[in-house]
């Protein structure tokens, strides 16, 4: 379950950032950056910050 949130908030920070790149200001392709590197990140080191940030706000566990 919270591998699918984790997903789902990635993908829809990527669609807004490239949306806001595309309207407001080509910089925010560097939040769509920021939001790549952190998925490699994870993906090696097997920890999300995102992961954590659930687990302690809304006390969500797998």
């Amino acid at each position: 379950m919270k591998n699918r949130i984790v997903r789902g908030i990635a993908g829809t920070f990527i669609l807004i950032s490239i949306l806001l790149a595309i309207y407001v200001n080509q910089n925010w392709l560097w939040f769509t950056a920021f939001v790549g590197a952190n998925l490699l990140q994870s993906s090696l080191t097997k920890w999300c910050l995102m992961d954590d940030i659930l687990e302690k706000v809304f006390k969500i566990k797998d």
